[in-house]
């Protein structure tokens, strides 16, 4: 299995492994409406904002094939996860997310509603101090093999802005 592959799957399993598992609970630590959390959550809409439309967040790299929807019966969901591999790197950049989510609107389409950053084992080991954005430290996923945070920019969601699922996203 290529790298490229382990990746898309890791990104696939994220939703099923990692709130089941040695993953942390979300963070609560941070207020959002802090003024750092608030500055750089416009920063992210800001540059997500063009990628609302799919095909323009297609346009500009992220994959055309359509992943699975992820959802937890009991705990919401989380959605698509379309990741940009050329965002993959050993840093995370608030203006630049390595995953976009997006969730059935409803009408047959696909809405925004969350970007995700991650960085995988291979490049920052686990035993590596956690990277850290949005002052919030990434969560790791041992089965998995990456770091990872997600950031509900574009849905919110009463479990927090930066919790795995959302009971308002729902993959049906």
């Amino acid at each position: 299995m290529t790298s490229k592959s382990r990746l898309s799957l890791a990104v696939i399993g994220i939703c099923g492994l990692t709130a089941c598992s040695t993953a942390q609970a979300p963070a609560k630590t941070n207020d959002p409406r802090s003024s750092d959390v608030t500055r750089d959550l416009e920063r992210v809409r800001a540059v997500t904002a063009p990628f609302k439309d799919i095909a323009a967040a297609q346009a500009a790299g992220w994959p055309t094939s359509n992943p699975p929807c992820l959802a937890s019966p009991s705990a919401g969901g989380m959605g698509h996860h379309y990741v940009n591999r050329a965002h993959v790197d050993d840093k995370v950049e608030v203006e630049r997310p390595e995953i976009l989510l997006y969730a059935p609107d409803g009408n047959g389409k696909q809405k925004l509603v969350a970007v995700e950053y991650i960085i995988p084992y291979r490049i920052r080991p686990r035993d590596a101090e956690p990277p850290m954005i949005f002052g919030q430290q990434l969560r790791r996923s041992d089965e998995l093999s990456l770091w990872y945070l997600h950031v509900w920019a574009w849905e919110e969601n009463s479990n927090g802005l930066f919790a795995d699922w959302n009971p308002k996203v729902k993959c049906s």
